[in-house]
């Protein structure tokens, strides 16, 4: 059986996710719609950003290594009472950008890329409406593949 590579592999390696996200926020910093959300993100944001995405592509776990977890990085978004506008301006930045740093353009890389964006984006959406983080501690990091089916929809497991 072939050897299925992982999304972070496919994209490339760590400074793929780097130059994505450091282009990408210099961009967010000057726009209209999302400038004043990221006027005061800390210094290592971008990085920390970078290095959640390559982990849950299947990169070596450095945002976890820096302490990091999913409940941390939900805990982000608690309470900045995001909108879908500017979820969606995020979101057309984001892809707008990987067009310019030349991220994969292949259609399979493409829709697990958006795929993710669109989970990702439209979870902080729902949990920057809230005042305490629903996620605990002890979840796990995300992992996010090629296309694999989950939803609301499954029965849970027993």
């Amino acid at each position: 059986m072939k050897n299925i590579p992982t999304l972070f592999e496919w994209a490339g390696d760590q400074e793929t996710f780097n130059r994505l996200f450091s282009t990408f926020y210099a961009k967010v910093v000057k726009d209209e719609l999302l400038g004043d959300v990221f006027k005061n993100m800390s210094p290592e944001h971008v990085q920390h950003v970078a290095h959640f995405v390559a982990e849950v592509f299947g990169g070596e776990k450095l945002y976890t290594k820096e302490g990091g977890s999913h409940a941390k990085m939900v805990g982000k978004h608690i309470g900045k009472m995001l909108t879908e506008e500017k979820r969606q301006r995020w979101v057309q930045l984001l892809l707008q950008t990987a067009d310019e740093v030349g991220l994969k353009s292949d259609p399979e890389f493409r829709s697990a890329f958006v795929g993710y964006l669109e989970w990702g984006t439209r979870i902080a959406v729902i949990n920057s409406q809230l005042t305490e983080n629903p996620v605990q501690p002890s979840e796990p990091m995300p992992v996010w593949g090629w296309g694999q089916t989950g939803g609301p929809y499954l029965p849970e497991e027993k």
